[in-house]
């Protein structure tokens, strides 16, 4: 168990005490009277903490320790792929060529980098089965804004300007409405069945002639993969409409099956979870875009081309919806997916697959003696459960989230998706053993156990955390900003 009593870094402050060494200016100093609105100049000193290297090194090595990360514990939050990255992409991605590289520099003196972006656009092109891929998207739903853009350009192209709704399930991510109506569109919930797939007769009810485009997942974030998806695609197709794959959960299907052999005309990939790129703390991200062939022409500019054998940056793109973001994208974290792209190689891409399914229905055959299964049957990479029976004992599912703290295991998601009671979604990605998944298994199972034993051990948890049990919803419309003078 951790120091409960661990000072702040400002507590640890003593007057005189250096962490640090800069070499001496060797540029003259230049008086900032006159060059900055009065007002925006400080007249004193900062107000910093002065301690040693020694006790900074041990305070922030204290706090890491405190935290949940994916290299210290099993990290199963079900819909976010939060798995082990291979340090090598991280080695990789610090060499000089590649981390020195300068955004602004000539192409001719930076052809190793765009080879490597455009040989890794080449792999994604047949990953997912489309004819052209943006690497310039920062992040999941940075893609998707872009994803849906490039559709409403195409219908806008096509002089069809009443498409103005996109059709997303009520299993969907979150960020699937919340990026259509930032891309302007209104959005339409399809229903699911029972089954947890998409409801084919509510589909038909909720298409027409206004439908700009589907966002489906698939598997969905029930972990199922949707058995009919052929029929949803052409459903779409057949009212002008463009489907989309939202591409959170590609690690289900890798090198099994691909989102454009579907019928999907637009896709997104999250290489920081996916790929390995770090995933976590609000970035970086990276969110490439694959379209089908009509789609090409509205892609964000520049486009990485390659002219006999040399790497250039295509502007002339009349129909392009134009930059979404600044330069090659996140470079840093396309290097790391190249990286395992090129080390896992396709038959290490399908091992993903397998060991992913192979891990979810493990882990949710075992837990489903103790918790209620709402759809009884083969899952993907991630499965759910509900705490609708630890419910009727007094324990809800945040309780159960709690309780693992003390075992020292970040929680699953939880309360989600909303067509599920009391949800809880675990994803135990490919990465993790067997050893592992038991160890877990076997907490929840003993948390079920207590839910029926002795409920209050698991209401009032967690028990050995530096802090407590938090009021969520208090903290989050009131949050208390304190700053303390030294």
């Amino acid at each position: 168990m951790h120091n409960q009593d661990q000072k702040l870094i400002f507590e640890l402050s003593t007057t005189g005490r250096i962490g640090y060494s800069l070499p001496e200016m060797d540029v003259p100093e230049i008086a900032l009277d006159g060059l900055l609105p009065e007002g925006y100049l400080r007249l004193e000193e900062p107000e910093l903490p002065e301690v040693s290297e020694l006790d900074i090194m041990r305070h922030y090595t204290a706090l890491s320790r405190r935290n949940h990360g994916v290299d210290s514990g099993f990290y199963p939050l079900g819909s976010c792929t939060m798995k082990y990255n291979p340090k090598i992409n991280e080695n990789v991605a610090r060499f000089n060529g590649f981390a020195h590289v300068h955004p602004l520099q000539d192409e001719s003196s930076v052809q190793g980098a765009l080879e490597l972006l455009y040989d890794l656009q080449q792999h994604l092109i047949e990953i997912t089965g489309m004819d052209e891929v943006t690497l310039q998207p920062a992040a999941g739903a940075h893609g998707e804004w872009t994803g849906l853009m490039l559709i409403r350009a195409y219908h806008e192209a096509n002089g069809d300007f009443k498409r103005t709704k996109v059709i997303v399930p009520d299993s969907a991510h979150g960020t699937n409405p919340a990026s259509a109506t930032i891309a302007g569109f209104e959005t339409i919930t399809v229903k699911s069945t029972e089954d947890g797939l998409v409801d084919l007769d509510d589909l038909r009810k909720v298409v027409g002639e206004d439908t700009a485009a589907l966002m489906l997942t698939n598997p969905n974030t029930l972990g199922l993969f949707e058995e009919h998806i052929l029929e949803i695609g052409d459903i779409i197709h057949e009212a002008g409409g463009k489907v989309y794959y939202d591409g959170a959960n590609l690690n289900a299907v890798l090198s099994k099956a691909r989102p454009g052999d579907m019928g999907f005309d637009v896709v997104h990939l999250n290489l920081h979870k996916t790929f390995t790129g770090p995933h976590g703390g609000g970035g970086p991200g990276s969110g490439p875009v694959g379209v089908k062939a009509d789609l090409i022409p509205f892609l964000p500019k520049p486009i990485i081309s390659k002219r006999g054998e040399e790497y250039v940056l295509e502007y002339d793109r009349p129909q392009s919806i134009g930059r979404v973001k600044p330069y090659y994208g996140n470079f840093g974290i396309n290097v790391r997916a190249y990286t395992y792209i090129r080390s896992m190689g396709p038959d290490g891409l399908k091992a993903v697959t397998e060991y992913a399914v192979l891990n979810a229905n493990y882990m949710m055959r075992r837990l489903a003696a103790y918790y209620d299964l709402p759809f009884d049957k083969h899952c993907k990479h991630e499965f759910v459960l509900s705490g609708r029976r630890q419910k009727k004992l007094g324990v809800r599912t945040l309780d159960i989230a709690k309780r693992l703290l003390d075992f020292g295991y970040h929680p699953p998601t939880i309360y989600f998706p909303l067509n599920v009671e009391e949800c809880i979604m675990i994803e135990p990605t490919e990465t993790e053993s067997k050893e592992t998944l038991d160890a877990f298994c076997d907490i929840m199972i003993q948390i079920a156990k207590e839910a029926e034993e002795n409920p209050e051990i698991v209401q009032e948890a967690p028990h050995t955390t530096v802090v407590g049990r938090l009021d969520e919803t208090t903290a989050a419309r009131k949050p208390v900003l304190r700053y303390q003078k030294i």
